[in-house]
C-alpha cells in the first residue's frame, strides 16, 4: 500500500498534457474495469427535481418534504433562487478554465503531493498501478484558509473568494435540512438541460453511516465527453477530521442494530487518498460483522 509520507508511485502526467498530446490511445492506467465503464445510454424524459431556495423561508415545512422526497428518489436535486449571482459562477468557471490552459510550469508551482490533497493534481491514490480519472483538478480548502495554495495566475482568480464566501454559507444551510436520500435509479444517464442552479447531492459515507443505512448514497459520475473540455466546480462542507462517524444513536435498535463500524473522517479521507475514488466499496468495508 502506498504511504502519504512518500512520493506518488510512479510519475504523475497531466491529462489536459495527454489529450492535447494527439495521442490516439489511453494509457492503461486510465481504462477502467469493463463492470465499472458508463453505459451510454440516455434517458431524456426524467426531470431532475428543482429546490427553491426561497421556499426555506416562506414555506420550510413543505420545502423540506421536496429536498426530502428528491433525495429519496434520486440522490440530488437542483438549487434555484439560491442567491449566488450566475454572472459570478461564469466568471469562475472561466477563470479556472483559464488556469489549467496556463503552461505547465505554472501549473507545476501549485502541485501537491500525497501528503495533502490541496494544489494541482492529477491523481488521486497512492497505490502503485492504481486506475486513475481522466481528469486533471484544484483542491483548496475554504476553512481554514490557505492563501500559499492560492494561484496567482490567471489575475481574476480572486472571484473564487468571492464565490466561496457566498456558497459555504449555502451549503452548511443545506445540511441543516433533514435530508432523506437516495434509491439507485439504475444504470441509466438522465440527460438534462443546462441550466443557471446549482446541483446539491449527498455524500456517500457520512449520510449513509450516519443514518444506519436509512439514508441510501448515490453513485454519481462525469462522463468524458469526446468533443470538449469540461469544467467542474464542487464544494464539500466536511466534519472535523478527528469526528468519530457512525450510526446515531437514536437509529440503533435491537431489531436494527449498527450497520457500520465507526470510523474518524481522516481515516476516510486517508482511505480515499490511499487507493483513490472506489464508489461504495469503502462504505461497505466498514459494516460491522454482527
Amino acid at each position: 500500500m502506498g504511504s502519504l509520507d512518500e512520493g506518488w508511485p510512479e510519475p504523475v502526467v497531466c491529462v489536459q498534457s495527454l489529450s492535447d498530446s494527439g495521442e490516439l490511445s489511453i494509457p492503461d492506467r486510465y481504462i477502467k474495469p469493463q463492470p465499472e465503464r458508463p453505459s451510454l445510454s440516455v434517458l431524456n424524459d426524467m426531470d431532475i427535481p428543482i429546490i427553491d431556495f426561497n421556499g426555506l423561508v416562506t414555506s420550510p415545512e413543505a420545502t423540506m418534504k421536496q429536498i426530502s422526497k428528491a433525495c429519496r428518489e434520486w440522490g440530488f436535486f437542483q438549487l434555484v433562487n439560491h442567491g449566488v449571482r450566475t454572472d459570478l459562477v461564469d466568471g469562475v468557471r472561466e477563470t479556472w478554465r483559464e488556469f489549467f490552459h496556463e503552461p505547465m510550469e505554472v501549473k507545476q508551482k501549485y502541485a501537491n503531493s500525497p501528503k495533502t490533497y490541496e494544489g494541482f493534481g492529477s491523481r488521486l491514490g497512492t497505490e502503485k498501478g492504481a486506475i486513475l480519472d481522466w481528469s486533471d483538478y484544484y483542491y483548496l480548502h475554504y476553512r481554514p484558509p490557505c492563501n500559499t495554495k492560492w494561484p496567482d495566475q490567471p489575475p481574476s482568480l480572486s472571484l473564487l473568494r468571492a464565490i466561496s464566501t457566498q456558497t459555504c454559507p449555502l451549503t452548511r444551510l443545506e445540511l441543516g435540512v433533514d435530508l432523506s436520500f437516495l434509491v439507485s435509479s439504475g444504470a441509466k444517464w438522465p440527460s438534462y438541460p443546462v441550466s443557471k442552479s446549482v446541483d446539491s447531492n449527498v455524500r456517500k459515507m457520512n449520510h449513509m453511516v450516519l443514518s444506519n443505512a436509512i439514508y441510501k448514497s448515490v453513485e454519481h459520475r462525469v462522463v468524458v465527453n469526446p468533443n470538449k473540455e469540461r469544467v467542474s466546480l464542487a464544494y464539500f462542507y466536511n466534519p472535523k477530521s478527528d469526528m468519530l462517524i457512525q450510526p446515531i444513536s437514536e437509529l440503533v435498535t435491537s431489531k436494527k442494530p449498527a450497520l457500520y463500524l465507526p470510523m474518524t473522517f481522516e481515516e476516510y479521507r486517508r482511505f480515499i487518498r490511499t487507493k483513490g475514488p472506489q464508489g461504495k466499496f469503502q462504505v461497505e468495508s466498514l459494516k460491522s460483522p454482527r
